[in-house]
């Protein structure tokens, strides 16, 4: 069952204090379950190789500009990625493929009059750019489908010599997978072939059966001769689900621990990869997670409804930062609505985890960058931990965060004669941020981890202006203490008064922060 989304993009109050004290990276007692795709359920992840684990997830196809539909999977993975390494302390090895050669890479580059492999390039760098936007850790390899020929050539000879694959009798040069020769075929999806339709948009010239999927399609009149490589078959190019078997298997072997990708691979993309390399003979994926839709007024985000929502045009409107969170903070299995609204209540979100960390910061007067170290080896809550290792529960941990927010804001109000509670929760926060991509800390957000001159400078001032302003107060002299605030007011400084003393920020009066 998927989870639910939650009541906008704040998780439910939870009990912080009874969440503290476990050490991430040291889960001996807590086991990480991932939910199965394949078997339907929860299973404890136990990987191929003690302290490493294999991940290929299926990249886009670069045939237009992603939009965040497209790029959700990245995000979803990307934190699994991380609780993996911080949580767990492994060793991850993510390959994501490109799929730079492919029927609509074909087509459109012909409608645009341009070569097919420059038009996919662009996509590729587009889609890049988009992922760095969101603050995606770079795969550990990224392999483009037109490198790995040979690989996939030397796939088909194997299924050929099984009996598991045939070449078209018609002289076409294609070559399809027997879905018959193989009695699993429907495990992934738990399908009977009887109840499957074959695909309306597939050519069904030379298949023994119109389910048969192709492996290799020949060269075809009106096609580029360079979108063709020469085999025994004839001249062709790679079917699409033979590509990422291929690729899987060079980067990580006959069998790897994770397979991932959106919940529209599953079928047929998913089941035929599945099907083609263990009648191969390869063990391939043991595990295989997928993650659910964006959506529009209950659609699946299409090409068309999507123009306006790709990762530059969003970034325009709010901060990476804050589309990051957007796309991470339901559970991966969650569809996401998107709505008018939506990105108000993320920008709410962000900005108080970001309101919490200036003021802590500013009450422990340490250097940001001191305090990011400190935690990226420092204790993180059992209860986020637990959130994240009971199948990647975001909104959970998300829950966990924001209540230690609640409590050090609250210490915070209270004057901070704690300094040392002060301390540990916003190392503690800073930790779990970092875990789930949205540290405002982080220099890819922006953050200045060095408290460079300029801000120190800046800081400075600001703070001698207060002084005055306090001592003018303290003096009955509202009149020189209201100047020197509309003083500030009119370079952008706003002035908080709270109970532990006045506290600055810069306006922004576009909205973003």
């Amino acid at each position: 069952m998927p989870w639910s989304l939650p009541s906008g993009v704040q998780p439910a109050r939870v009990r912080w204090r009874a969440a503290r004290g476990q050490r991430a990276g040291s889960l001996t007692s807590v086991s990480l379950h991932l939910y199965d795709t394949a078997t339907r359920e929860l299973r404890a992840f136990e990987p191929l190789e003690p302290g490493r684990a294999g991940i290929y997830i299926c990249g886009l196809t670069t045939q237009g500009t992603p939009h965040i539909g497209h790029v959700r999977f990245a995000v979803a993975f990307d934190i699994l990625r991380r609780w993996l390494v911080r949580g767990h302390g492994m060793e991850v090895t993510l390959i994501r493929n490109v799929t730079d050669i492919d029927d609509k890479i074909l087509t459109k580059s012909a409608e645009h009059d341009t070569p097919w492999w420059a038009w996919s390039y662009l996509h590729e760098r587009l889609t890049t750019q988009a992922l760095e936007t969101l603050g995606v850790l770079p795969p550990t390899y990224e392999p483009r489908a037109t490198g790995h020929v040979t690989e996939m050539v030397e796939l088909i000879d194997a299924l050929i010599e099984r009996g598991h694959a045939y070449a078209a009798d018609d002289g076409s040069g294609d070559v399809y997978f027997d879905v018959r020769s193989w009695p699993d075929y429907g495990a992934l999806t738990h399908q009977k072939l009887e109840d499957m339709e074959p695909a309306t948009d597939a050519d069904p010239r030379g298949k023994r059966d119109p389910r048969d999927f192709a492996l290799w399609k020949g060269h075809k009149p009106g096609e580029p001769s360079t979108a063709s490589w020469p085999t025994a078959y004839g001249r062709g190019r790679p079917g699409w689900h033979l590509e990422c078997s291929a690729m899987a298997r060079k980067y990580l072997g006959d069998t790897f621990d994770i397979h991932g990708g959106g919940v529209d691979l599953r079928f047929p993309h998913h089941e035929n990869e599945q099907a083609q390399s263990r009648a191969a003979g390869l063990g391939f994926a043991r595990y295989w997670l997928h993650n659910a839709w964006v959506t529009l007024s209950g659609e699946k985000m299409s090409k068309s409804l999507g123009n306006t929502l790709t990762v530059t045009e969003l970034t325009k409107q709010v901060r990476p930062l804050v589309l990051r969170y957007y796309l991470g903070a339901a559970h991966y299995r969650s569809t996401i609505e998107y709505g008018d609204r939506s990105l108000e209540e993320a920008q709410a979100a962000v900005d108080r985890i970001e309101g919490y960390l200036k003021r802590a910061i500013e009450m422990v007067a340490q250097p940001a960058a001191t305090l990011l170290e400190e935690a990226q080896g420092a204790e993180l809550p059992s209860g986020f931990a637990a959130a994240l290792d009971d199948d990647v529960n975001v909104p959970e941990a998300l829950a966990v965060l924001f209540g230690a927010v609640r409590e050090g804001n609250r210490a915070l109000e209270q004057g901070g004669s704690d300094h040392g509670e002060i301390r540990h929760t916003l190392v503690s926060v800073i930790g779990m941020t970092d875990v789930l991509g949205i540290n405002p800390l982080d220099a890819r957000w922006g953050g200045d981890q060095s408290a460079g001159a300029a801000d120190g400078v800046l800081d400075a001032l600001v703070r001698s202006q207060l002084e005055a302003r306090a001592a003018a107060r303290a003096d009955r002299d509202f009149a020189t203490a209201d100047a020197i605030r509309d003083q500030l007011a009119a370079v952008g400084v706003v002035i908080e008064d709270t109970p532990a003393g006045a506290r600055w920020s810069l306006a922004n009066p576009t909205g973003q922060r």
